[in-house]
């Protein structure tokens, strides 16, 4: 299965210590961005839901209000099964999406391909963990999301 995407930040480390949802995956950000990982744990204490999104229990789950630990591999299963939740209850950005993006109904028809139930079964993380951190990103108004994919970073193991 291919992503797509950029390894460039996109938006401030300033601005996640007022975020409402933290998305975590791929990154030890303790080990690797550490100033990274203060305004998240600032950020927790605030209040906001920190969802971190990997195989391994990094130092950042103590701070996580949502761990979904995945089976090495297939976090693209629980990505494809959040955004399916998003689209299937209608929490979708809809304007956004009609104003700022291409190529949207084949996005959707991938998505529709992949339920809570079926990521479940590959990643080992419950539908009740998928459905839950789906309507917590779609949901909050002030998200931010820190990444270091394998494909942006290197071979992890």
């Amino acid at each position: 299965m291919q992503a797509f995407g950029s390894g460039a930040m996109t938006n401030s480390i300033r601005e996640i210590r007022d975020a409402d949802c933290i998305f975590i995956t791929g990154s030890n950000t303790a080990e690797s961005h550490p100033v990274i990982s203060y305004e998240v744990v600032r950020a927790a204490k605030r209040g906001a839901n920190v969802i971190i999104v990997d195989p391994r229990r990094i130092p950042l789950v103590d701070h996580a209000t949502h761990f979904l630990q995945i089976k090495p591999g297939t976090d693209i299963y629980v990505f494809l099964a959040i955004m399916h939740t998003i689209i299937r209850e209608g929490w979708e950005d809809k304007a956004f999406i009609n104003e700022r993006t291409e190529g949207y109904d084949e996005f959707k028809a991938i998505v529709e391909e992949f339920p809570p139930e079926r990521a479940s079964l590959i990643s080992g993380v419950s539908v009740k963990q998928i459905e839950a951190t789906a309507r917590i990103y779609a949901l909050g108004e002030r998200d931010s999301g820190t990444s270091a994919f394998k494909d942006e970073r290197g071979r992890s193991s």
